[in-house]
């Protein structure tokens, strides 16, 4: 049991360090003018495509049950329709991924809250003071970020939306994990995002298009690192996750998100990590390693 776990926590580790990368991968995206409509739409299609070859190759069962079509649309409606879209906006509004990145770590109050009302799952006394000591970590890792933008404001309403939209995304997994395979859900999750958001991407998302940057290695690149890295193989590991550790507290680990994306910013020149970042980084581990104290079983 405790072996199975470890690897959970692992998988958790994983996804939560690309969706950290996927911040500046997005960023990359926007500093060269491609439309948040194109870019979304390309990579919501491409994790799709990229899925659905992989589970027709190894001949997974892609049957869904009718009472649970409805399931799957509202799973996609959250994410990626209305996630991704509201916060791709709001990293290009706030112009500053770690900012951004930090809004969305708010997500584990909500999912909490979320999870005990839908699931009756349980934190200790313990837990909960993780999280608080997490959340101040992760101030103290963005108290000297990068610049905010002129629309910093709205693009935050825009990522507490998304925020928002990933604590319903997290209940509708839970609720779908216990009678299907993670691949065959985020599958169908891409597919059904790519009929949602394909309207945009028809009115909005080909406007300005250019062959010669839009077609680049330069903006393909990021593209298919968020299609396949971000999209196909973290939300895959994400619904095990959920399923394993709950809704409250698999979303404890996105907390940690900013912290992977200020040091990538480092390493990418970026940034530059203060003293008292670093100790936020220190703070914000410790915290969420108190998020997962479970105590000992009497017996």
């Amino acid at each position: 049991m405790a072996k199975n776990k470890y690897k959970v926590y692992f998988y958790s580790l994983i996804a939560i360090t690309l969706w950290g990368l996927s911040y500046i991968w997005c960023d990359q995206l926007l500093g060269q003018g491609i439309r948040v409509e194109y870019f979304v739409f390309v990579r919501t299609m491409s994790a799709g495509i990229i899925l659905a070859v992989f589970n027709l190759s190894i001949g997974k069962n892609l049957a869904v049950r009718r009472r649970d079509v409805p399931k799957f649309a509202l799973l996609a409606f959250f994410e990626p329709f209305v996630y991704f879209i509201c916060e791709t906006y709001g990293i290009g509004l706030t112009e500053s991924p770690t900012y951004s990145a930090l809004i969305i770590a708010s997500t584990p109050i909500v999912a909490t809250a979320a999870g005990i009302f839908f699931f009756k799952e349980k934190l200790k006394a313990v837990n909960f003071i993780g999280i608080a000591i997490c959340l101040v970590g992760l101030v103290l890792v963005t108290i000297s970020a990068d610049k905010v933008g002129d629309k910093f404001i709205l693009g935050a309403i825009l990522l507490c939306i998304a925020v928002f939209a990933e604590v319903g995304h997290a209940t509708v997994t839970k609720k779908l994990s216990f009678q299907y395979d993670p691949l065959i859900i985020v599958m169908y999750q891409f597919v059904i995002g790519t009929a949602y958001l394909f309207p945009i991407f028809l009115t909005r998302g080909l406007g300005g298009f250019s062959p010669g940057l839009y077609l680049s290695w330069s903006v393909w690149r990021p593209i298919l690192c968020l299609a396949i890295l971000c999209s196909s193989l973290s939300f895959s590991l994400w619904v095990t996750s959920i399923k394993e550790l709950g809704v409250a507290k698999s979303s404890i680990f996105q907390a940690m998100i900013p912290v992977v994306t200020a040091i990538a910013g480092i390493i990418l020149g970026s940034e530059k990590m203060t003293a008292m970042q670093w100790c936020g980084i220190a703070v914000a581990i410790a915290g969420l390693l108190l998020t997962q104290y479970a105590g000992r079983k009497k017996g």
